[in-house]
């Protein structure tokens, strides 16, 4: 019987360190390192979101409380603070700026009422009528998405050089070959200015709810549709009854995001009309630029976004219990 010795200078190892033979395992990392890896990689992320979002929304918060015109805005942290007085400036609806507000207040939520309605009808009816395979779906398709790929600027510049009075091509069209107006309208000032923004908003956003009703659609299986005929449901019948209902959760977040949207537009008014908007399409955002930027207030300016940003806020919120509410969580 032979028995093996070590070598000088070296060890066997014992059954603590690693038994059965098994080579020893690789430590893990800290408990503190492995929760602490994810938000180091968020932080850069974290910090460019301070920067250019928190970072302004609090100085145009601190600015709606000083009494910020022109004569201070080279060292604004010197204007004197005037406490609420500029948010009682805007809400005073008996005054000249509180009414101005309001009216533009007022234009804004039927303006964003007509266009999201409009968005998000020409969506669906587009979603609903590609969803068959035809021959050209693809092709319509592309078309359909070309108003949301286009730059604002270079589309809103576009729409502005068609509609106007004299030379542009909705008057061509309209007055010129189908004789529809005695004469020639205005189309970016007076009354028709309404009408020409909301034309070009719901152009350029309904290809967005198309976009995204026709991804929600394709997750409704077709055996659903199949057992409805087979039962005898129209078409419409299944719209209202298989459709619609299985929609609902993309609605519920395409309507929120479109509201935003066209709330907060301010490039699409600003390209079409300009510096100053007609009264009939003086749209919140931009009236509160005006309100700044070319009266030099920029006190009360922030006050109004501030305004702004908190009826947004409660309309989100209120919008949000009112969708969720009754809605049943999966049990555990």
């Amino acid at each position: 019987m032979t028995t093996t010795t070590a070598a000088p200078g070296t060890r066997e190892p014992t059954a603590r360190e690693h038994p059965s033979g098994a080579a020893p395992r690789p430590r893990r990392p800290g408990r503190l390192r492995r929760i602490g890896l994810p938000y180091l990689l968020l932080l850069p992320a974290l910090l460019l979101e301070l920067l250019v979002h928190l970072v302004p929304v609090v100085i145009g918060i601190a600015a709606g409380f000083k009494e910020l015109t022109q004569f201070h805005i080279r060292d604004w942290g010197a204007a004197p603070w005037t406490g609420f007085d500029n948010y009682a400036v805007a809400v005073d609806v008996n005054a000249p700026v509180g009414e101005a507000l309001l009216k533009s207040f007022l234009t804004t939520c039927l303006f964003t009422l007509c266009s999201v309605a409009l968005c998000w009808l020409l969506g669906t009816a587009a979603a609903l009528f590609l969803q068959e395979g035809f021959r050209g779906r693809g092709f319509l398709r592309t078309v359909f998405l070309v108003p949301y790929a286009l730059p604002v600027y270079a589309a809103v510049i576009t729409w502005a050089f068609m509609f106007q009075r004299d030379n542009g091509l909705v008057n061509h069209v309209l007055h010129d070959q189908l004789g529809l107006t005695g004469s020639p309208p205005f189309w970016l000032i007076g009354d028709n200015s309404f009408i020409a923004l909301l034309v070009v908003s719901v152009w350029k956003g309904w290809p967005f709810a198309f976009l995204i009703i026709m991804a929600g659609l394709q997750n409704i299986p077709r055996e659903i549709y199949e057992a409805a005929a087979l039962d005898g449901a129209g078409v419409w019948q299944q719209i209202r009854r298989i459709t619609l209902p299985s929609l609902r959760p993309v609605n519920q977040v395409l309507v929120l995001v479109l509201f935003l949207w066209t709330f907060n537009d301010f490039n699409t008014p600003f390209v079409l009309f300009g510096r100053a908007a007609p009264e009939a399409a003086d749209l919140i955002s931009l009236h509160i630029y005006q309100s700044s930027f070319q009266t030099w207030n920029f006190g009360t300016g922030s006050a109004m976004s501030v305004l702004l940003l908190l009826f947004l806020l409660v309309v989100t919120g209120a919008y949000l219990l009112l969708t969720t509410r009754g809605r049943k969580t999966p049990d555990a």
